[in-house]
C-alpha cells in the first residue's frame, strides 16, 4: 500500500555501485600486502576516495580509482607517516580503520581531520581500545571533545582481548588492523554479530582467524597476502530500489550483483516481513562473499517491529525502512537503534522531523521511532543535514506520484551513490508529472517525472554560460556550467606542480575526489576541497590548460557523470560542449549557439578587459579562438534535434528571450 496518485510503474535493471565497506577494505589490504592486487568494481565515491588519498599520503601506490586497476603493495613496513594531515572528509570508516593501521606502526604518526559532520562523530570507541594496546591517541579539539581532529602515534603494541559494548564492524576492523601491523594477537568479543567483511577478506588473504559466535581472534604474527577483488554491489544502496519497487503499482526491478553477506541482508529480511515480493537469482560466491540478483515486484506492505539482533544487520537502511513504513498499513516500531544518532547525522531525529514535516504520523523514541502508516499523500521540504542516506530515502518517497517533496541537498548522495538520481529517474516508468511548488531557495521536487533539462551547446566564447545563467534565472531553475567542472579538475592539476605535458587522464583524475558540488539558490556549484574557488578557476593558468584536460576521454566521462547527477536531481539549464549529443541526448530542449569568430573574439575581450578592444587585439584573439575551435571540433557539433541560434547580429537579451520562449513551449508540451 502506498499514497494515492497516478499509478507508478517500475522497470529495468539496476546495478548499484560497489559496496562501500568492501571498497575501503580492498584498498587498505592491498596497501598492506606485498605484491599486486587487482581491484574491479570499486565504489568511486567521496568516502572511498578519502581512504585512497590517505593511503597515498602514507606511501601506498594507489592509482586513480577506476573500474579496473592494480595496486602494487609494498608491505606494511613501507607505510610512513604522512607529511600533512590525513583528510578523511565525511568518512568515519577512513578515520577509524586507518587509526588502527597507524596505531600498530611503531614510530609512525598521523593527524586525522574531517568535515564538520565527521568531526562531530565519536572516536573514543576506537581510541580507548587502541590506547589499551599501547598506542598514543590524542584528541586535538576542545576539552571534552572526542572527535576529530585526532592524533595517533603508533607504537609496539601488546595483544588485547576486548569486549566491545556495541556491535561495531569499524571498531573490530580497527583492532584487527592494529594487531596485523604490530604482529600481536587480538580477540574481539561482541554482544551481537557485526558486519564480517574484514574477516572474510582477511581469510581470503591467508590470515588465520578463529571466528566464533562470540567474536573473532587474530593470532600473532599474521601477514596479509595479495588477492584480487571483485567488489559486489552495495546492499545498502540496492535497498532503496527494493523499497521503490515494493511501493510501486506495476512492473518489476532487477538489481544485479548485490552482496548477500548474511550480516548485510537484514533490510531485505525486514522488507520481506513487511510484505515485499523479493526473490534471488544467479547466486554464487565471489572472493568469500555471496552475491546474486534481486528481483522485486510491487506489493502490499504492513508495519513491523525491528529491534535487538536485527538492528546491526540493517542499521544503514533504517531511514529507508522508516520512510517506507510511512506508506505501509499499521504501525512500525524501531528500537535498540541508538547507534543511528551518531551516524553522518542524528538519523533518528532527522527522519522523525522530516517525516513529521511531510505530514506523516511519527514519534521519536530515545533509541528509535514509531511510525503509523497512511495513504495520505506527503508534501513538504526535507532537510538532509548533508546525510546521503536521508537524501536517498526521501528521494524514493518523492518519486511516488501524489507526493510533493523537495530536498535541500540532492548532491550529498555522492558520498555513497553518485549516480543515484540518474538511476532513480531511469527506473521509474511512465508517470504523469507531479511537480511541487517550491521557492527558488530549495531544490525542485524529486518526483516520478524526469527533471527538465535544457541543453545549451556552442563553440568557445559563443555566450553559452552567461546566456544559460540568464535563462535559468528567468525560468527559476538551476544553472549547471559543465566547463566549471573541467576548470576545477584543471586547477587541481596545475596546483599539483606536475608539468602539464606529463599529465595523463589518470594523474588528473587522481584529484577528482577533491571536487564535489552543491546546490545554491541559482546554480549547481562545483566545490574544490569544499570551497567555492570560482575566481581561481578563471585564472590564466587554468584557461591555458583546460582544453588539454577536456580532450582526455576519461576526464570528459567524469565531468559528464557529475553533470548528469545534477540534472537527474533537479530542473537545470546546462551549458558546455556536447551537452545535447553526449551528456543529455534525451534533453527535452537542445539549443546550439553559433556566432562569427571575430564577434566571439570581440565579446570575450570586452568581458576580459572591461573596455573596447582594438582591432589588433581582436585579430589575435580570433586566431586563438579558431585554433581552439579546431581542437574542440569533435565536441562542438550540434545535436540533430537542436535548435540553432546565430547570435552574431542579435543582442544577448534577444537570444535569451528566444530560448525562454522555446523552454516555455517545451514545458507546455510536457504538461508542466
Amino acid at each position: 500500500m502506498r499514497v494515492t496518485g497516478t499509478p507508478l510503474t517500475v522497470s529495468g535493471t539496476i546495478r548499484a555501485p560497489g559496496d562501500k565497506s568492501i571498497s575501503h577494505r580492498a584498498l587498505i589490504f592491498a596497501a598492506m600486502a606485498s605484491g599486486a592486487t587487482r581491484i574491479r568494481g570499486i565504489l568511486p565515491s567521496a568516502d572511498v576516495r578519502a581512504t585512497a588519498g590517505a593511503l597515498r599520503a602514507m606511501g601506498a601506490r594507489i592509482p586513480a580509482l577506476s573500474d579496473d586497476f592494480v595496486v602494487h603493495g609494498q608491505g606494511v613496513q613501507s607505510l610512513h607517516s604522512p607529511e600533512a594531515t590525513l583528510d578523511c572528509a565525511n568518512s568515519g570508516t577512513t578515520a577509524r580503520l586507518l587509526a588502527g593501521l597507524v596505531a600498530g606502526l611503531a614510530g609512525r604518526s598521523a593527524r586525522f581531520e574531517g568535515d564538520a559532520s565527521l568531526s562531530r562523530r565519536p572516536m573514543r570507541r576506537v581510541a580507548d581500545p587502541l590506547s589499551a594496546m599501547g598506542a598514543h591517541v590524542t584528541f586535538m579539539g576542545a576539552a571534552g571533545h572526542d572527535g576529530l581532529p585526532m592524533q595517533v602515534d603508533g607504537a609496539a603494541l601488546h595483544g588485547i582481548r576486548y569486549v566491545n559494548a556495541q556491535a561495531s564492524a569499524q571498531v573490530k576492523s580497527a583492532l584487527l588492523l592494529a594487531g596485523l601491523t604490530s604482529g600481536v594477537a587480538v580477540t574481539i568479543d561482541e554482544p551481537l554479530r557485526s558486519r564480517d567483511h574484514s574477516e572474510r577478506m582477511l581469510l581470503a588473504r591467508g590470515v588465520a582467524l578463529a571466528i566464533t559466535s562470540e567474536g573473532v581472534t587474530l593470532p600473532a604474527g599474521q601477514v596479509v597476502q595479495p588477492a584480487d577483488v571483485i567488489v559486489p554491489s552495495d546492499p545498502s544502496s540496492a535497498a532503496f530500489f527494493v523499497a521503490l519497487a515494493a511501493l510501486a503499482d506495476a512492473g518489476q526491478l532487477r538489481l544485479e550483483n548485490v552482496c548477500l553477506n548474511p550480516t548485510r541482508t537484514g533490510a531485505f529480511d525486514v522488507l520481506q516481513r513487511m510484505g515485499a515480493v523479493l526473490h534471488v537469482e544467479d547466486e554464487c560466491d565471489v572472493g568469500g562473499e555471496r552475491i546474486g540478483t534481486l528481483v522485486v515486484h510491487p506489493s502490499t506492505l504492513r508495519g513491523t517491529h525491528i529491534s535487538g539482533a536485527e538492528i546491526p544487520r540493517c542499521i544503514d537502511e533504517l531511514p529507508m525502512i522508516a520512510c517506507l513504513a510511512a506508506c505501509a498499513e499499521g504501525e512500525t516500531r524501531i528500537a535498540d537503534a541508538q547507534e543511528l544518532r551518531v551516524k553522518e547525522s542524528d538519523r533518528i531525529r532527522g527522519v522523525v522531523e522530516n517525516l513529521r514535516a511531510l505530514g506523516a504520523e511519527i514519534e521519536e523514541l530515545p533509541d528509535g521511532m514509531r511510525i503509523v502508516g497512511s495513504r495520505t499523500p506527503l508534501a513538504g521540504h526535507v532537510v538532509t543535514h548533508g546525510d546521503h542516506r536521508l537524501a536517498m530515502a526521501f528521494g524514493v518517497l518523492g518519486a511516488l506520484p501524489g507526493n510533493q517533496i523537495t530536498i535541500d541537498d540532492p548532491g550529498c548522495v555522492a558520498v555513497s551513490y553518485p549516480t543515484f538520481w540518474r538511476d532513480l529517474s531511469q527506473s521509474v516508468g511512465p508517470v504523469a508529472p507531479s511537480m511541487a511548488s517550491a521557492p527558488a531557495s530549495v531544490a525542485p521536487s524529486i518526483t516520478g517525472s524526469s527533471p527538465l533539462v535544457i541543453a545549451i551547446d556552442g563553440p568557445a566564447a559563443s555566450g553559452k554560460s552567461s546566456t544559460a545563467q540568464w535563462v535559468a534565472k528567468l525560468l527559476d531553475v538551476r544553472h549547471v556550467d559543465s566547463g566549471a567542472f573541467y576548470r576545477a579538475i584543471t586547477f587541481l592539476a596545475v596546483e599539483s606542480g606536475e608539468v602539464p605535458e606529463s599529465w595523463t587522464a589518470a594523474s588528473v583524475l587522481a584529484h577528482s575526489g577533491r571536487v564535489a558540488w552543491r546546490l545554491t539558490e541559482r546554480s549547481v556549484l562545483p566545490l574544490v576541497d569544499g570551497q567555492d574557488q570560482d575566481e581561481a578557476l578563471r585564472g590564466a593558468a587554468v584557461t591555458r590548460h583546460v582544453s588539454r584536460v577536456a580532450a582526455m576521454a576519461p576526464v570528459r566521462a567524469w565531468v559528464n557523470e557529475q553533470v548528469r547527477s545534477a540534472g537527474a536531481a533537479v530542473d537545470v539549464v546546462v551549458d558546455g560542449r556536447d551537452i545535447g549529443t553526449a551528456v543529455f541526448p534525451t534533453a527535452q530542449l537542445k539549443v546550439f549557439l553559433v556566432a562569427d569568430s571575430w564577434e566571439r573574439a570581440r565579446r570575450r575581450l570586452l568581458q576580459r578587459l572591461g573596455r573596447r578592444p582594438t582591432e589588433a587585439e581582436i585579430a589575435t584573439e580570433t586566431e586563438a579562438l579558431v585554433a581552439r575551435d579546431a581542437q574542440d571540433a569533435t565536441q562542438s557539433a550540434p545535436a540533430h534535434d537542436a535548435v540553432t541560434i546565430d547570435t552574431t547580429t542579435v543582442t544577448q537579451e534577444e537570444q535569451v528571450e528566444r530560448i525562454v520562449a522555446l523552454a516555455r513551449a517545451t514545458r507546455q508540451r510536457l504538461g508542466r
